[in-house]
């Protein structure tokens, strides 16, 4: 399957940070022995499946994207010369060749990307052997609520509104039931699945802008290329007037995360 949207793989990496300390969060909540076999789905740049790796220094890590761009990047930064336990590979979540492989499926900030999750699950459920388990953790109900106001406000108005006239949300965002749901859809046995509120700290415009650029790709990709940066400039205007930076020059984000975590 083709990728929805063409990630910048350098500046997602330089703009990612508030994902990466969500990531080390999931990953303590794993409780990792160090043999395991673990699969990180969306693996962006690698740097979270660099950290997965570490903690499973007797085990085996494979980092998979569907982003070639995203995959090149992470075998440039964590060769297999130097990482010895761990590999990566242009993959779909939703088709994965796999069957009784894995200890852990890992996924961190990736799946609300993905429309339908029925695929992931039960390839998730294939690749899995028998008692092992999947920790996901993904936008849920209610997240980034302030940035979506804002982002419907501007696409409703010129000089916007002609690029957007036939938009349609392009995440998903479930709430907990929803997921059960699916899980025990895909012979999945669930045991936890709940919505974090979180909050998101950019640091200032600069960093808000990036992670705008490099996150809401969506929106950015409806517009030419000539105001991509225009539409960024002016949201970030727009949500600091809602949202001052603070006395560190941190900008807040409101985010609602929905953790899933199930075993086969």
């Amino acid at each position: 399957m083709k990728p929805r949207f063409e990630w910048n793989a350098a500046d997602y990496a330089a703009h990612s940070s508030g994902q990466l300390v969500w990531a080390r969060e999931l990953i303590d909540k794993l409780d990792l022995q160090g043999w395991e076999s673990v699969l990180d789905l969306g693996c962006g740049d690698g740097k979270v499946t660099a950290l997965l790796a570490k903690a499973v220094l007797k085990g085996q890590v494979l980092g998979i994207d569907i982003s070639s761009a995203m995959i090149d990047l992470a075998r440039d930064r964590y060769p297999l010369s130097k990482h010895t336990n761990l590999t990566f590979q242009v993959l779909d979540a939703v088709e994965l060749p796999f069957d009784n492989h894995f200890d852990v499926i890992f996924s961190n900030a990736v799946l609300h990307w993905v429309p339908d999750q029925m695929p992931v699950l039960m390839s998730t459920k294939k690749a899995l052997r028998p008692n092992g388990r999947l920790l996901f953790q993904m936008g849920g109900q209610g997240n980034a609520a302030g940035v979506i106001a804002l982002m419907d406000q501007m696409i409703a108005s010129d000089p916007w509104k002609p690029y957007f006239n036939d938009f349609f949300f392009p995440y998903t965002f479930p709430e907990p039931d929803e997921y059960l749901h699916w899980l025990r859809q895909a012979s999945l046995t669930p045991i936890r699945v709940e919505l974090i509120p979180k909050q998101m700290h950019h640091l200032g415009k600069t960093g808000l802008a990036g992670w705008i650029r490099t996150t809401w790709l969506p929106y950015l990709e409806r517009l030419p290329a000539r105001l991509q940066e225009a539409f960024v400039e002016e949201f970030v205007h727009r949500y600091v007037k809602l949202c001052p930076t603070d006395k560190t020059g941190s900008i807040e984000v409101g985010m609602v995360r929905l953790e899933v975590e199930a075993k086969n």
